[in-house]
């Protein structure tokens, strides 16, 4: 059965990809290069800043340093918060209330894996009101790997398991909820099942690679989904 939802962060409850993209063009502005066409998307959707900064500055012959990284990514970082408090309404996904409304109400535990720092997600959730709902919250702040790779979805398992010793909890029994291949690939990896929300990429790309896809967030069938789980259990109890 499921017993947590792990949510992703940019791209799930936040719609602040553009915001993410125009602030990475800055950074490479400032070191005087140029993003180019697509590589954002090829580089950086579903990846830690850290990650996507290395890859973009190794692409042109530049070795970066971890603590030059470190300066980066606290720079966009401090430039991001600056972005938010900018804007009157943040820009959150429909139907994002009424999910967790839903998942709360199955006595669901809930978590967040996102390769954003602590203070971007924090921000966010404050402002939104959401902070309370999420105990467990695995940032970059937290790792040094980033999506594909599955460390923070097995960190997030692991303190889940912490918080909560009395659900004996297994990564089997985690649903995680992602928009981007990356995240979709980490999840798996980590033995999770996966929804995947076509916010970023189309429908049929994740179709091919998440376990189930819908198009918003208020199109995700909790009862149907735990039926499925439930029926897993079921088979797997019976060739025991």
């Amino acid at each position: 059965m499921i017993k947590a939802v792990i949510f992703d962060f940019n791209g799930v409850i936040i719609n602040d990809e553009p915001i993410h993209q125009q602030l990475i063009e800055e950074i490479l502005l400032e070191e005087n290069l140029v993003l180019k066409r697509g590589e954002y998307q090829k580089r950086c959707l579903g990846r830690s800043d850290r990650a996507c900064l290395r890859d973009l500055l190794a692409s042109r012959g530049r070795v970066a340093g971890e603590e030059y990284l470190t300066k980066l990514q606290q720079k966009k970082a401090q430039s991001y918060v600056k972005q938010i408090e900018t804007l009157e309404k943040l820009p959150l996904y429909p139907g994002l209330n009424d999910l967790i409304f839903k998942l709360r109400s199955s006595n669901l535990k809930l978590a967040i894996v996102s390769g954003a720092i602590r203070q971007e997600i924090d921000l966010v959730l404050e402002r939104a009101e959401l902070a309370k709902y999420f105990q467990i919250i695995v940032t970059a702040d937290d790792i040094t790997t980033s999506k594909p790779k599955p460390n923070g979805y097995l960190l997030a398992v692991k303190r889940l398991s912490q918080e909560h010793p009395e659900l004996n909890l297994q990564a089997s029994e985690c649903l995680a909820v992602e928009d981007t291949l990356c995240g979709i690939q980490a999840a798996k990896a980590a033995g999770m099942k996966v929804v995947g929300v076509a916010n970023t990429y189309p429908f049929h790309m994740l179709q091919r690679q998440a376990n189930w896809t819908v198009d918003y967030l208020n199109e995700l069938e909790l009862e149907r989904i735990e039926k499925l789980y439930s029926s897993k259990a079921t088979e797997s109890t019976t060739e025991e």
